[in-house]
């Protein structure tokens, strides 16, 4: 098969479904773009541009195009099922047409290979158009929704048109994942990118000395709104939040937070640190967080604790749970103790933990060599 020249174009799809997404398909574009440099990357996602830049370090066009909605989340720990159901029903309503405009389209951008995280319809599209193509994730939307709205009839039709695009390409399932056993798919190790730390840099960024700790609040990029008025006060425990959840001075406040010097003490907001998520996963004492693929896998490949609020069932994350449990250290806490600030012990218990041993991102570059094989560009 010949390389990659730059004739070669790769488009790639990835969902704006969470952070997760793009921490799975960000490792393997980095290593096939050092391999193929003369390969040609288009990137269609709603993910922002600046943020797949800060992930993807690789020459790459981009295009703010949506395949995918995933499921219409009313946080991050809850699905709005109804909305979903209604979003796909509206989605397949005119499955053809949509069909035939991402033919024309992928046609129009003189693709030769398609990859997608999770999409499907692309999937469908490159088969019409006999592109080779490859699917990679942890889920897919087709069980994701059967878990959600099982049988529902008006769905049926849509689950045929969802499961035969993904059953038109290989299927990489990084581990972990959820089963796929009607899929063909090829099993890979984990995927992600671990940096340095840097935690030299964010301690003197913070004013802070060298035997604080420090907790990493996340919620994978799923709006989520949580007021950390309850949080637990730890003497030494510092929290990086997102700016949103920062909280603001009232008189009505609980008396241990209405000391702005306390505030600014235990508070911080992420976005005036000068470090992406990534880094500070590398550089932090612990992380708290829903279940997520991006989030545990990258915080086992760094020996980080993970304190975790389950989700509402959400299919996948059992799988994600067993995986980080046999190959890190973490522990749940209800959504109604994180409300109440009632996880002062489990924090501590992680804390007082030593590191586990990294975990090693071997599926980075298994995913890059089956990429390129399937792909046709070695």
């Amino acid at each position: 098969m010949p390389p990659a020249t730059h004739s070669s174009k790769l488009v790639v799809y990835i969902s704006g479904h969470g952070y997760g997404h793009v921490a799975q398909v960000a490792p393997v574009l980095n290593q096939l773009g050092q391999r193929y440099p003369q390969l040609q990357l288009l990137i269609c996602s709603a993910v922002n541009e600046t943020f797949l830049r800060s992930r993807i370090h690789v020459a790459f066009s981009y295009q703010p195009r949506s395949a995918d909605f995933g499921m219409l989340m009313q946080s991050a720990f809850k699905v709005d099922v109804a909305a979903s159901v209604a979003a796909y029903i509206a989605f397949h309503s005119d499955w053809q047409q949509k069909l035939d405009s991402e033919i024309a389209w992928l046609r129009e951008q003189q693709a030769t290979a398609v990859f997608c995280n999770v999409a499907y319809l692309p999937l469908a599209a490159a088969q019409q158009l006999g592109l080779p193509a490859l699917a990679l994730c942890s889920l897919n939307w087709a069980d994701i929704l059967e878990y959600y709205a099982p049988a529902h009839p008006a769905l049926l039709a849509a689950q045929q048109q969802i499961r035969a695009a993904y059953a038109s390409s290989l299927f990489l399932r990084p581990s972990p994942s959820m089963p796929m056993p009607w899929l063909h798919s090829v099993e890979i190790g984990p995927l992600a990118d671990p940096l340095p730390s840097a935690r030299q840099t964010l301690l003197q960024s913070l004013g802070l000395n060298a035997d604080s700790r420090l907790v990493l609040v996340g919620m994978g990029g799923i709006e989520t709104q949580v007021s950390v008025q309850a949080f637990p006060r730890i003497a030494g425990v510092h929290w990086l939040l997102p700016r949103e959840w920062l909280p603001v001075e009232h008189a009505d406040k609980p008396e241990s937070l209405k000391s702005s010097e306390n505030l600014r003490d235990d508070f911080h907001a992420q976005q005036d640190i000068p470090l992406g998520f990534s880094s500070l996963i590398a550089s932090v004492d612990l992380v708290l967080t829903k279940p997520g693929y991006g989030t545990f896998v990258e915080a086992a490949c760094h020996g980080l604790p993970v304190l975790y609020v389950p989700r509402d069932g959400w299919p996948e994350q059992d799988d994600l749970i067993a995986w980080l449990q046999a190959h890190g250290q973490c522990l749940p806490v209800t959504e109604d103790a994180l409300r109440d600030g009632e996880f002062a012990d489990p924090l501590q218990q992680l804390l007082a933990l030593p590191k586990s041993a990294p975990v090693q991102p071997v599926g980075n570059q298994q995913a890059a060599s089956l990429l390129a094989r399937h792909l046709a560009f070695n």
